[in-house]
């Protein structure tokens, strides 16, 4: 299924910055073609099912906050 979303490239120094609006994503490349060509890459994954190789463990962690 294709979608499409809004990109914003801007260039900071040598390098140009692509940045996805709908999804917090961004990538980064020598030029605007190749910053946004790295965008869809990193776009398409960030949509992609997870394939765990190995199951993860859930654990509970506890912590202290101290009381300002």
């Amino acid at each position: 299924m294709k979608h499409q979303l809004t990109a914003v490239v801007s260039q900071e120094g040598g390098w140009y910055i692509a940045q996805c609006l709908e999804v917090d994503v961004a990538s980064q490349g020598e030029t605007q073609e190749t910053a946004l060509s790295n965008l869809k890459e990193a776009v398409e994954l960030h949509f992609d099912n997870p394939r765990a190789t190995v199951v993860p463990s859930v654990e509970k962690i506890e912590i202290e906050v101290s009381g300002d």
